[in-house]
């Protein structure tokens, strides 16, 4: 199984997927962490793009293929990569859950985005304009949407747990 987590910065996604992934035995990638080391490896002149997400859908496949269940913690804001992980799934002939993380209440979300602690070196946390100004694409398609003004991260393990292993 694909796991895909999906959302703005400073939703609660990580917060989630950590979680999951230590309840579990599954892969799991950050996009974050992989875009970081793609920086920091100083090969790419223009920035990242959408190596970080290709890079993680390379990993996913290989893990897939073994048998593992792989978690994405990424923003996947738009179609284009919401459909890479779709293809990614069919080609390992998995089954894909996506999981939008979303923060209903706009002064809980700015304040998880403005007290944010960066944990991976060298990657300065988003801001809470550039929370606002990023691109994100409304989805077309089937997905479990988590509230995390509504529910708890441990709630939102419990019923991601209940969609994934149906």
């Amino acid at each position: 199984m694909l796991i895909v987590f999906s959302g703005l910065p400073g939703t609660g996604k990580t917060t989630i997927a950590q979680q999951l992934v230590a309840t579990t035995s599954c892969v799991y990638l950050r996009i974050d962490t992989i875009e970081q080391a793609l920086r920091n490896s100083g090969t790419l002149a223009q920035g990242v793009g959408r190596s970080g997400y290709e890079v993680a859908n390379a990993l996913a496949l290989s893990n897939l293929r073994l048998g593992k269940t792989v978690i994405a913690d990424c923003v996947n804001p738009v179609t284009e990569r919401r459909a890479a992980w779709r293809e990614t799934a069919s080609t390992a002939s998995v089954q894909l859950l996506n999981v939008e993380v979303i923060c209903s209440d706009a002064d809980e979300h700015r304040r998880r985005v403005e007290s944010r602690r960066g944990d991976i070196p060298g990657l300065t946390p988003p801001t809470w304009q550039s929370v606002l100004a990023h691109e994100y694409e409304p989805w077309a398609e089937a997905r479990v949407c988590i509230d995390t003004a509504m529910v708890s991260a441990a709630q939102a393990v419990s019923l991601i747990m209940e969609f994934a292993y149906r």
